[in-house]
């Protein structure tokens, strides 16, 4: 190939990475101000957790009956890089944003990225299939759809060009990507920022210094945030192993999965683990009071509300996680709430989604460059004490986990289980 045939190319592809970007973001800003209204009305009309029950059935019978290969999410955008077979459903993207609207509005326990991810994907698989791109170039832009799915949610541009790369393990095959998947990234973030949507406010920590014995207690700590992530994937796992094993039509785990949360949230007594509980990430990183075992709360909740077949993603609960469990563990470790809620917030995902250096670099991007050391140091650390088999199933990883490995096993064993239609 020609050299100004293969700038043709490039520059093309940065275009149309840039209409990607866009996708992104104005479907990332629609679905944002939609969840607000949903978090909204569900705050101001507490009833509506009665409800989940009946929207889990609808849920369950719309991704049963009509749902195809949207069922597998995220992992189908992951597969369809890998080894494309057929085009990315274009109905993922409507029925994600409004199965995840849903979830929201009436207490279940979710995230947000898997929604803007799959619009993504779908919006730009679709928009490949009217231009009639190349194979290669429809598998590099839907690393970009990932990268800018998730730049545009979370108002994180640079991590979200590196998640892209990373999430879906083959960054040497897709090296040429790289700007691609920053173009994307940045146009989507910009787009939801320019459209007046607000992100979760997070504090500057200011430079850190260097200690040796900070170093070491952030070490310990982040072993517990990888440990973690690996209990929330192995609690996923083990709910969707137990529900297809208790039921074997598809729609009534959620109505059920409803009915458990309802349970565990008039057991507790509290609806602050419901929801996206975005007040207690700023409670944890500002240094406000949080209830100790609330990592744990909100891991339950989550799996339950995951694993039983409602839509949503994974990421904010994670976030909640190790922004709570980094506030409990400061006070252990004599450390400053804010530092270590803030390691916490970024380190358990990274364990979790098997992607540390895109979560440092979310941590640069959300606290600042002052302590940069210890996002690394976290990061690095919860990565190799959380699974090698991380939310991202479909993808490919060769990293190993210094946990037990029965877990490993189990993970192996109730995926197969759980994919049973």
């Amino acid at each position: 190939m020609t050299l100004p045939k293969r700038l043709g190319e490039q520059l093309l592809l940065l275009l149309m990475s840039i209409g990607v970007g866009l996708l992104a973001g104005l479907s990332s800003a629609a679905f944002l101000l939609t969840l607000e209204w949903a978090t909204s009305t569900r705050l101001a009309h507490p009833a509506l957790l009665f409800g989940l029950p009946v929207a889990g059935l609808l849920i369950g019978l719309v991704y049963h009956y009509a749902g195809g290969r949207a069922v597998e999410g995220n992992n189908l955008l992951i597969d369809e890089i890998h080894d494309p077979q057929a085009w990315v459903p274009s109905r993922m993207a409507p029925m994600i944003f409004v199965g995840t609207v849903i979830t929201q509005l009436f207490g279940g326990s979710a995230g947000r990225e898997g929604a803007a991810i799959q619009m993504s994907g779908s919006l730009t698989d679709w928009a490949s299939r009217l231009l009639r791109v190349s194979s290669a170039q429809r598998r590099v832009l839907l690393v970009v759809a990932i990268s800018a799915g998730f730049g545009a949610v979370f108002g994180v541009p640079l991590a979200g060009a590196v998640f892209g790369l990373e999430v879906q393990r083959r960054t040497s095959r897709h090296l040429h990507a790289v700007l691609p998947c920053l173009f994307a990234s940045v146009t989507g973030s910009a787009v939801v920022t320019w459209l007046g949507v607000t992100h979760t406010l997070t504090p500057e920590l200011g430079r850190v210094e260097l200690s040796l014995i900070v170093l070491l207690k952030v070490a310990l700590a982040a072993m517990a945030f990888g440990l973690l992530g690996t209990a929330f994937s192995v609690s996923v796992h083990a709910v969707k192993w137990v529900f297809a094993k208790l039921f074997s039509w598809f729609p009534a785990r959620p109505f059920f999965g409803g009915l458990a949360v309802i349970a565990l949230s008039l057991l507790w007594q509290t609806r602050i683990y419901n929801g996206l509980s975005l007040g207690l990430i700023e409670r944890s990183l500002f240094g406000g009071p949080v209830p100790t075992w609330a990592f744990a709360a909100k891991l339950v909740l989550t799996a339950v509300t995951i694993g039983s077949g409602f839509v949503g993603g994974e990421v904010t609960p994670l976030f909640v996680m190790g922004a709570t469990l980094g506030a409990s563990l400061a006070v252990i470790l004599d450390l400053p709430v804010p530092f270590l809620a803030a390691l916490g917030f970024v380190a358990v995902f990274g364990g979790a989604a098997n992607a540390p250096i895109a979560c440092t670099v979310m941590g640069l991007e959300l606290f600042g460059l002052g302590a940069a050391p210890y996002f690394l140091l976290a990061c690095a650390v919860s990565f190799a004490w959380s699974s090698h088999r991380g939310l991202y199933s479909a993808a490919d990883s060769s990293s190993r986990s210094l946990y037990v490995p029965w877990f490993v096993e189990f993970l192996r064993r109730s995926k197969r289980v759980a994919e049973i239609p």
